[in-house]
């Protein structure tokens, strides 16, 4: 006899296998449909974080969460994070709630969910709800920091290195041309120890003694490295210049608070380490500080207001009412539990990778200079055409999926970044696949 429970299995099955046709050639279908397989509880052990990220079956139920797409391995998670199947589902019911009660809902119920949604992420990181705004993404968030800051005048000048993002040098590029001032780029000691990236600043700093803001990558994009932020904040205060931190890949990806960066500028992504679906980023402004930031296009709005710095039209309602699912997700696994288990993944390729002629790994393996990502070019391969090649021979002849980054003063790269679904035989893969490619 048919029962419900069949029915629901059936035709979410059927969903699946819909959906699936419409997927291109090249992408295997999912490891599952939405809900279909039952789920052990997460039970997270207590202990040392260490120990935690070395319980493999822990780490199984962790991976289990996650629809991954199956034939390919992603170790290319720093694009973005990839939603846990329950802050997924409740993704799906967002949707259907803000769709169906349409305006009705969004005029009515709406701004109480975002401001509660608000409150949630300011305590995770530290901040007060009125330092807080969302935005759609860490970019749009930096460019309204940087297009509106007004401490820059004709004969300064603005500071970044070559491992900042490119869209933020762009920013700042164009904030000099705007005001007249100056643009100070500088090379990152590759490869880098605290010391080095401390000297690297300082001496930049005291060369151009006119700058007045100093763009910093927290956690960097290309390479992975974990820039120092509070000390070289601290250097930049006291020569007179302002800093603005790029967080995009901080906030789930390593423990956060805005306190440890010590800025009074900050954007960030809620949709890479946080899991948040595709479109939620905020941006910081430390009480007291706002009249550095202008308003955004001409807005009439409060000088005291956070929420006039930066316009993103009508909210993706359904985002931003799913942005506690992702933070309770992750809060049962707990930040330090998975940071430990990302680096434990990031060491298993990286520390082995360093060790094979030929291969250069572009982190250092110091605790506090690196999380999950990393990146690494073959010995004397610095050119964006062999860079290309690495990463479509991974993924083409052993099934691994990483991504080219460019813009490094010594040479392009491939950053691999691992995932909390991913496991330490994909890392040995991984290393494997180098030693065959760096003998060619």
């Amino acid at each position: 006899m048919s029962t419900r429970r069949d029915f629901v299995r059936s035709a979410a099955l059927a969903s699946a296998a819909s959906l699936a046709a419409t997927v291109p050639a090249h992408a295997a279908p999912l490891s599952a449909p939405l809900g279909v397989l039952p789920l052990e509880p997460l039970a997270t052990p207590r202990g040392r974080p260490e120990d935690v990220a070395r319980d493999e079956a822990y780490w199984r139920r962790v991976a289990s969460r996650y629809r991954v797409m199956a034939g390919t391995t992603n170790m290319e998670a720093g694009f973005f994070g990839m939603m846990a199947s329950p802050v997924l589902a409740a993704y799906h019911r967002n949707i259907d709630l803000a769709n169906g009660a349409s305006s009705y809902f969004a005029r009515r119920d709406f701004p109480d969910i975002a401001q509660k949604a608000r409150e949630r992420v300011a305590t995770a990181l530290g901040a007060k709800p009125t330092e807080l705004a969302f935005s759609r993404n860490a970019t749009e968030a930096l460019q309204a920091l940087i297009g509106q800051y007004n401490g820059v005048k004709a004969g300064d000048t603005v500071m970044y290195a070559d491992l900042d993002y490119n869209a933020m040098q762009y920013s700042m590029n164009a904030l000099a041309e705007r005001t007249g001032a100056t643009v100070a780029r500088f090379d990152m000691p590759e490869p880098a120890s605290h010391d080095a990236i401390m000297a690297a600043y300082t001496t930049a700093l005291d060369a151009n003694p006119r700058t007045k803001l100093l763009l910093l990558t927290h956690c960097n994009n290309k390479t992975g490295l974990i820039t120092p932020i509070k000390e070289i904040a601290t250097l930049a205060r006291a020569r007179g210049a302002d800093v603005i931190v790029d967080a995009a890949h901080s906030f789930g990806q390593v423990p956060l608070s805005f306190d440890d960066l010590g800025a009074d500028f900050v954007g960030l992504n809620l949709h890479k380490w946080i899991g948040a679906p595709v479109g939620a980023g905020a941006l910081y402004i430390r009480e007291g500080r706002l009249s550095a930031i202008d308003r955004a296009h001409g807005d009439p709005g409060p000088l005291t207001s956070i929420d006039s710095r930066i316009h993103t039209g009508t909210s993706h309602f359904a985002i931003v009412m799913t942005i506690p699912d992702a933070l309770d997700f992750q809060d049962e696994i707990g930040v330090e539990n998975k940071a430990a288990r990302l680096r434990f993944l990031r060491d298993r390729w990286a520390i082995p990778a360093r060790a094979i002629p030929g291969v250069d790994i572009l982190t250092p393996d110091e605790p506090e200079l690196v999380g999950a990502i990393t990146s690494f070019r073959l010995h004397g391969r610095g050119d964006r055409a062999a860079n290309l090649a690495a990463a479509a021979t991974l993924v083409d002849e052993f099934k691994l999926f990483t991504v080219y980054r460019n813009g490094l003063a010594k040479g392009d790269c491939v950053r691999v970044t691992p995932a909390l679904y991913n496991t330490p035989a994909d890392a040995d893969r991984l290393v494997a696949a180098l030693r065959v490619m760096a003998a060619r």
